[in-house]
Formats: C-alpha cells, structure tokens, sequence
C-alpha cells in the first residue's frame, strides 16, 4: 500500500484573490507588464491584472469560488486534479481516496504499476510471465489451463516443444562454455500445467516452488503427454494444440526435463537453466544435497544465464530462432525489443529477491559463494561437504 497526501484544493487560498485598486506601480505576474491604475489581483506575494490570473494547465482564466496553488502556479481546481490526482493503470479512473482522506493505491515494485486496491478483489487478471494487471482496454490472451497472456509476453512466447530446441541448445552451449557439458542425452519436452502436475506426483522425491511449478527434471520412467503444435491464437484465446504421449524410458539417472509451455523466452531459458542443473547434479553423481543447496546452486545457474543474455544485449541467432512463430520481426533477428529488455532485469530481480527459504535464501547463499570462490570451487565443495563455502 502506498499512501500519499491528498491533493490540497484551495489550501492556500479558499476564495478567488481579492481585487484591489492600484495605487503604485506594480508588474503582472502573468503578462509581465506594468499593471498601472485600475483594478488588480493579489495571490502569494504576486500581482496580476484580472484576466492575466490563468490557470497554469489549461490557460484560461480562473473566476472559480475555489482554485489550487502548486508552487506560484495557480490551477482549476478541475485542472489540479487532472494533472496531479494519480489515476489507475487498470480502470483509468481517478483512485479514491480512503477514510482519512488520503489517496492509497496499490502498485507494483518493479513495473511501478499503479491501481486501485479494490482490483486485488474484483478477480482483475495478471500476466502470469511479468505479473501486471490486465488494463481494462487491452485484453490479455487465455491459455487453456486458466492462465493469462499479456500480448508483450506472448511477442516472445515459446508454445511447444519443437520451438523450444533451438533455445535447449543455446542453453547446453551455456553450459559448455562453463566446462559443464551434459554428456547424456536428455529430452526436452514442453507440456501442460496438468501434465506437468501428474510427472510432479509420479516423482518419488524432489521439490517444488510454490506457488506453482513451472519446470521438472524427472528420474522415474512415466508416459508425458507433450505439446506438438503451438495452439493458434485468435479472439484473445488460445486454441487448436496437439499435444501427443512421449515414453521416458530410463537410461540415465534423468528421463526428461519438463517446462511448461506458453511463457516467454527469457523465462523458459532460466527455468530450463534451473533444470539443466538438477540434471548436471545427478549425471554427476553429487549426493542428495538440502533442498537450499541444490535449490540454490540451480538458482544460480539460472540468473547466470539470465544475466547473461541481458549483457549480450541481443540473442544469438539460434536462440532467436525459438520465437520463429512470433510476430516480431526484431525477435527473428536475435535483437530484443525494450520490453522484452526489461523482461529480463524482472525475472533476474525475481530469483535475486525470492523470498523463499529453499529458493530464495538458497540462492543468496550460494550467489555469495560463487561470487566469493568461483563457481568450480563452489560446486566442488558442495561435492565433498553438501553445504556451501562460507
């Protein structure tokens, strides 16, 4: 919640200044000429001839009974209000003021959203990728399992699993480029949230970020119903996906990594990411760490990427080609567009401020590792101890 003090309307003077009759030699504050004899207006130590006493938004005269000051300038009172009252992101009305008098909104700590606190009751969507409120003259695309789309995430979205190999592939060179290469073959497959929930449950251990689950590495063999075709688009709603069963047959210590489909590029890359390392931790044999631990160091991978891909300032030409299906053609060509940009500084913010004890905590601790000993140190450590280096 952030109070603010309501705008004072005629604080500093409840009625139109009092005319006086010149008896000297006076300027006008408004034409900067000499107001000579006649009648003239007094207002906050300036003078001005009576119709030079205008409204410092819309320049018209002010003959109100009330007006507002902001600084030496004076306003409409309908004007102050136009020009100072916040107006919400959401509705586009002005937000009320509460009980004691003050304007209180709600308002987003990286998007710096603002909007009125009765949309966190009236079921107003979120994006599900950047988390803004659907504003009510844009209208977010529904995915099937319930979940909402806004058109700047979908711009980047990867829909099933053929699209998602070409990033699968920048994020194993990744990994190759920190002397990590995953020598296993493990699929890659783009589901649905009900898939992703019934591998969740056939895993014998693991865990899982709530409030939702967004990625899976799996070691038990199970029958995955996997995403084909990206679904078609149309009238705000997604539509048409095939999806078909996939068999993991057990031949490694990891049968599959699962990611679930429908969000943006950056964001598949750093849950992929985060389950490239679950995969490298069990393919090389490390014990079953504390959940902080393993949960931390995927972390750490996965701003490492992400932090990756923001200083490059563009994507490479494979990984572009992920969003081959999107409508921009920036995207195509591996340059970002501003807000997919942006998108990127939010999901790194996002593992940098998780307040989870398992993820959050656990990548604060391990962040402060790597950064400390290095990241071949680090893991070595935990190779030997299951705990980090302090």
């Amino acid at each position: 919640m952030e109070p603010e003090s309501p705008p004072h309307y005629g604080n500093q003077s409840s009625y139109p200044p009092m005319p006086f009759f010149s008896a000297g030699s006076r300027t006008c504050a408004g034409c900067n000429r000499e107001i000579g004899h006649g009648r003239y207006l007094s207002c906050v130590g300036s003078f001005y001839h009576p119709e030079c006493f205008r409204c410092h938004s819309c320049n018209l005269p002010i003959s109100d009974t009330e007006f507002s000051m902001s600084g030496v300038y004076p306003y409409h009172k309908s004007c102050y209000k136009e020009q100072y009252h916040p107006k919400c992101d959401v509705c586009k009305n002005f937000i009320p003021t509460n009980a004691d008098g003050l304007i209180e909104y709600r308002a987003h700590p990286f998007w710096n959203q603002k909007y009125c606190p009765s949309h966190e009751q009236d079921r107003t969507p979120r994006c599900c990728s950047c988390e803004r409120m659907e504003p009510r003259e844009t209208q977010y695309v529904s995915l099937d399992d319930g979940r909402r789309l806004c058109l700047e995430c979908l711009d980047s979205s990867i829909m099933d699993t053929n699209e998602c190999q070409p990033l699968y592939l920048d994020i194993q060179e990744f990994y190759e480029g920190l002397n990590m290469k995953i020598e296993q073959q493990v699929p890659l497959l783009l589901v649905e949230r009900t898939a992703l929930n019934e591998a969740m449950e056939g895993e014998k251990g693991g865990y899982h970020h709530m409030p939702e689950t967004r990625g899976l590495c799996l070691s038990e063999e199970q029958t995955v119903s996997t995403i084909l075709k990206r679904p078609r688009i149309g009238a705000g709603k997604a539509f048409g996906m095939i999806t078909e069963p996939y068999r993991l047959t057990r031949r490694c210590e990891v049968t599959a990594i699962l990611i679930l489909y429908g969000l943006p590029r950056l964001l598949t890359g750093s849950i992929l990411a985060h389950e490239m390392m679950h995969a490298w931790l069990r393919l090389k044999g490390y014990r079953t760490l504390r959940p902080d631990v393993e949960e931390g160091i995927c972390q750490v991978l996965a701003h490492m990427w992400v932090e990756s891909e923001i200083m490059s300032g563009s994507g490479s030409n494979v990984a572009s080609s992920s969003s081959s299906s999107s409508s921009s053609t920036s995207t195509k060509k591996g340059k970002r567009s501003q807000f997919e940009k942006k998108l990127g500084d939010f999901f790194k913010r996002q593992i940098e401020f998780d307040a989870s004890p398992t993820y959050g905590d656990g990548f604060r601790d391990g962040n402060r590792a790597v950064n400390k000993y290095g990241l071949r140190n680090t893991l070595e450590h935990i190779r030997l101890t299951g705990t980090f280096p302090y």
